[in-house]
């Protein structure tokens, strides 16, 4: 996998030379990160707590059914974050290809973009991180059905089609809904259903919980990218709402994620109560948020906010868990 070098007219590929895209704003002659470290930025670990948490969760909701098993539950937490890992990849080189990643970007910078990792190197990437999250998924049919194997596809063409293909997504204003299918529901009820053999009615409170805190990572970033993104075409809920509804819901989507745990009271009163302590941290951030406005200075929000929901996912957890006692 070519990383850390700009590569030489000369030597590009056809594909690669008939991208057309603004130059990058940043100093591409700038010695970039060695190989290892181009790699593990362009995987972005500040999105890992968006695929930890449902599993989190999705693993608490068995624990309260006596029915948790480590084999399982260890698949489910590597099936997700190779996931989130793909989709980030192909979420770098489907906006590369694209002319997302403009040359007034304000966002973190990212590898295609940057020249870092061409093209081609990163369609390797992705080759790879696919083939290990499909070996995974694999793994997990001995505790399913054919059901999941449905899900497995489901994921995987998710994880494509949301900024790559004809139709991206992502481009259309689908982002959000589908954040709370594949960062809610889908992953919250497989990880407890290959545990359990069954979706309890909890499943869907926890996992709507799950994917409207998970949103406001995508609704920052978004409303963060607004600009930029309203020039490139990229239609998402915050360009075709505006920036003051981006704000509300960005601040709508934490407050109704803890005030869904209310309803989990007669299952587990720990777990209506725990993740209101998330609350003031999520306002916090959201004034935050709406000083800064605009610029690069939100980028500084998107490790409180991965922090918040980390927060939110081990407190609910832990307020399901309890539930066993």
């Amino acid at each position: 996998l070519l990383a850390g070098q700009r590569i030489p007219a000369e030597h590009r590929t056809h594909a690669d030379r008939m991208v057309t895209h603004p130059m990058p704003a940043h100093d591409t002659s700038a010695t970039p990160p060695g190989a290892l470290r181009t790699w593990l930025l362009a995987t972005r670990p500040k999105t890992l707590a968006a695929a930890a948490v449902p599993v989190l969760l999705g693993c608490a909701l068995a624990c309260a059914a006596d029915a948790f098993r480590p084999g399982a539950a260890l698949l489910c937490f590597a099936f997700a974050f190779l996931m989130q890992i793909d989709a980030n990849l192909i979420n770098d080189l489907g906006d590369y290809l694209k002319g997302a990643d403009r040359a007034d970007r304000i966002g973190p910078e990212r590898a295609c973009a940057r020249g870092w990792i061409t093209p081609r190197a990163m369609r390797r990437g992705i080759a790879l991180t696919t083939l290990a999250a499909a070996a995974c998924g694999c793994g997990l049919l001995r505790y399913g059905g054919a059901e999941l194997l449905a899900v497995g596809v489901a994921c995987l063409l998710f994880a494509f089609l949301y900024t790559a293909g004809p139709c991206p997504l992502a481009y259309r204003g689908w982002g959000d809904a589908l954040v709370l299918v594949f960062f809610g529901f889908i992953p919250v009820g497989a990880t407890c259903y290959v545990q359990t053999g069954t979706v309890p009615p909890a499943v869907a409170p926890t996992a709507l919980a799950a994917g409207l805190v998970i949103d406001t990572l995508l609704l920052l970033n978004n409303y963060r990218d607004r600009e930029q993104d309203a020039l490139s075409g990229k239609r998402t809920l915050v360009v075709r709402l505006g920036a003051r509804a981006g704000e509300r819901l960005y601040l709508a989507a934490g407050c109704g994620a803890a005030a869904l745990c209310l309803t989990l009271w007669p299952l587990a009163p720990a777990a209506a109560l725990l993740p209101l302590a998330y609350v003031p941290l999520h306002v916090a951030a959201w004034r935050r948020m709406v000083r800064i406005g605009r610029g690069r200075e939100l980028n500084r929000l998107l490790g409180t906010t991965s922090r918040n929901i980390l927060l939110f996912g081990l407190l609910l957890a832990l307020g399901i868990a309890l539930a066993r006692c």
